[in-house]
């Protein structure tokens, strides 16, 4: 099973529009797809209708079906979004979210994982268990920064084998710093994902319309640009 994080320290970048459009092109294509919803806000699991799942039960039990084919929610009100809270019943963060994946393994091929904002015990179990981080990028100063401090922090853990993917996320072309940064981040960064998904009026209504673009309007730019963006990462983290 591949284990694909999408996170970010700042909130407001994309995480839970890439996760939800990505996690839905990996169920259309054939995986059995489980996203994972870490925010304790629930975006992710309110546009794909998913309620709260039983409170005792066990992990592979906690994933609740969508109205797509072969794809499934664990939902953010399941108390094994909670790591946080628990952190005093077990040492090890880490140990108790790897344990609860293994549950997944005979059920899914490929988990998602739409990662909350900040920096946290649960983050830092996210960065040691997944296979591959996607990190939605808006074009700024502030979004260099914490790259960089994402990337140091993953040297200094000796990680090798974390794929780090950065994809920048609400691109306006029509502004100048964007295109400079656009530049000069991916000179900088040769992992840097190819296709940067722009501001778009269609990706915003992902919230409204509570589907993934690919549903509601599969002919539109943005659709076409998360498709591309889904065949790279496979190139990437190949299953």
């Amino acid at each position: 099973m591949r284990i694909i994080a999408v996170t970010n320290i700042k909130g407001g970048v994309g995480k839970t529009t890439t996760s939800v459009n990505l996690a839905y092109l990996c169920a259309a294509g054939g995986d059995r797809t489980v996203l994972w919803d870490l925010d304790p806000q629930g975006a992710a699991s309110w546009i794909f209708h998913v309620a709260a799942g039983a409170r005792d039960a066990a992990l592979s039990d906690a994933v609740l079906p969508t109205a797509y084919a072969n794809l499934g929610v664990i939902p953010a009100e399941d108390p094994y979004a909670e790591l946080d809270a628990k952190r005093a019943e077990v040492s090890s963060p880490t140990v108790r979210l790897l344990r609860m994946r293994r549950a997944l393994a005979e059920h899914c091929d490929t988990l998602f994982m739409d990662c909350p904002p900040g920096i946290s015990l649960l983050s830092e179990s996210v960065l040691r268990g997944a296979d591959a981080l996607i990190v939605p990028l808006v074009p700024t100063p502030l979004s260099v920064r914490m790259l960089d401090q994402l990337v140091d922090y993953i040297a200094a853990s000796g990680w090798t084998d974390l794929k780090l993917l950065p994809v920048f996320s609400m691109v306006d072309w029509r502004k100048s710093l964007h295109y400079e940064v656009v530049t000069t981040m991916r000179a900088r960064f040769p992992q840097m994902l190819p296709m940067g998904i722009p501001y778009s009026s269609d990706i915003e209504r992902v919230a409204r319309r509570r589907a993934p673009l690919n549903v509601f309007a599969p002919n539109s730019d943005p659709a076409r640009l998360y498709q591309v963006l889904w065949e790279e990462v496979q190139q990437r983290v190949p299953r």
